[in-house]
C-alpha cells in the first residue's frame, strides 16, 4: 500500500518513475470505478446537500426535489464524476511521490511511521488548489435557486470567471484546504494500521483494505462534516453581500440554532456514502499496487 512503510526490498521498485506513475493510475482507476454507482444515488446527495443549505426536512426537500423535475435532479452531476476520478489520480499520485521523496530524504526528527500521514497532508493542499473551482461549480449547479439566472454549465462558468478568485472560483478555499489536508492526513496515516489490525483478524486482504478504507472514512467524515456544510453554503451562492469566513460560520451556527443535531442534518447519508465509496476505493487501489508489485 502507498500509505504503508516501505520496506528495504520494496525501495528500489517504488524508486523507479514507472512505478510511481502507476499510483497516479492506479489512484484514477479505482476512484472511477467507486463512482459509478454516485451516477445511481445522485438523487439522495442532492437532497442532502438542499438540506445542508436550506436546513430543511428530508420530506420538505424530496418534494422541492419532485416539484423541479427529473431533468433538474441531475444538475451538477458532472462535476462531481469529473472531480471524483481526478481527485483519486492527484491524491494517491501526489501522496505516493511526496512518501518516497520523504523516505529518501535524510533522516529528521520526523518518525518514520508519520511519513504517509505527512505526505498525505501535502497532497490534501495540493487537491484543495487543484479542485476547489470544481466544488465550486458543483455547488452553485445544485442550488435550486440559482435554476433561473444561471440555467446553464456555461453561464455559471461565465459568471464565476467575472468575480475576483477570492469570491469567485476559490471561495471557500481555506475551510476547503483544512477539510481536504486532514482528511487526507488521517487517511494516509490511519489506513495502513487499520488494514493491518483488519487483517490479523483472518480475513482476505480485499476485505481487509474495504473495512480499513471503510473505518478510516468514518473516524475522518463525523469530525470533518461541519467543514462540509460551511463549504457547501459559502459556495451555494452566486448574489448578495460576500462574507468573509467568520461571519458565514457564525451565521450557519445561528441557522442552526445553536444545534449541534441541526448542524449534522443529513449528515448520516454523506458519511454512509463517503465509506461505501473509500472501501471500495481502497480495496481497488490495494489490489492493483499488489498485482503490479
Amino acid at each position: 500500500m502507498s500509505a504503508m512503510v516501505r520496506t528495504e526490498d520494496e525501495e528500489p521498485h517504488r524508486s523507479d518513475p514507472v512505478a510511481r506513475f502507476r499510483s497516479y493510475l492506479h489512484g484514477g482507476t479505482s476512484s472511477l470505478l467507486s463512482t459509478l454507482p454516485t451516477i445511481i444515488v445522485f438523487p439522495v446527495y442532492k437532497t442532502v446537500f438542499r438540506q445542508q443549505i436550506h436546513n430543511t426536512l428530508v420530506s420538505q426537500t424530496v418534494s422541492q426535489l419532485y416539484k423541479e423535475g427529473p431533468v433538474k435532479l441531475y444538475r451538477g452531476v458532472a462535476p462531481p464524476l469529473l472531480m471524483r476520478t481526478l481527485n483519486g489520480t492527484l491524491l494517491f499520485g501526489l501522496q505516493d511521490t511526496l512518501l518516497h521523496q520523504l523516505s529518501s530524504s535524510p533522516p529528521s526528527i520526523i518518525p518514520t511511521s508519520a511519513l504517509p500521514a505527512l505526505a498525505g497532508l501535502g497532497a490534501g493542499v495540493v487537491e484543495a488548489v487543484v479542485f476547489t473551482p470544481f466544488e465550486r461549480v458543483q455547488n452553485v449547479l445544485q442550488n435550486g435557486q440559482n435554476d433561473r439566472q444561471l440555467p446553464t454549465l456555461r453561464s455559471v462558468l461565465i459568471r464565476l470567471r467575472s468575480e475576483r478568485l477570492a469570491s469567485g472560483y476559490y471561495r471557500a478555499f481555506l475551510p476547503i484546504a483544512a477539510r481536504n489536508a486532514l482528511g487526507s492526513c488521517l487517511y494516509f496515516g490511519l489506513k495502513g494500521p487499520m488494514c493491518a489490525a483488519v487483517e490479523g483478524q483472518g480475513l482476505s486482504t480485499t476485505a481487509s483494505s474495504f473495512l480499513s478504507g471503510t473505518l478510516t472514512s468514518m473516524a475522518i467524515s463525523l469530525p470533518l462534516y461541519p467543514l462540509s456544510v460551511l463549504v457547501a453554503n459559502m459556495q451555494a451562492q452566486v448574489e448578495g453581500e460576500v462574507h468573509g469566513l467568520r461571519s458565514c460560520w457564525r451565521m450557519l451556527w445561528e441557522s442552526r440554532q445553536r444545534s449541534v443535531v441541526l448542524l449534522y442534518r443529513g449528515g448520516s447519508l454523506v458519511i454512509l456514502r463517503s465509506c461505501i465509496t473509500w472501501g471500495i476505493t481502497t480495496a481497488i487501489y490495494d489490489k492493483q499496487e499488489r498485482s503490479a508489485s
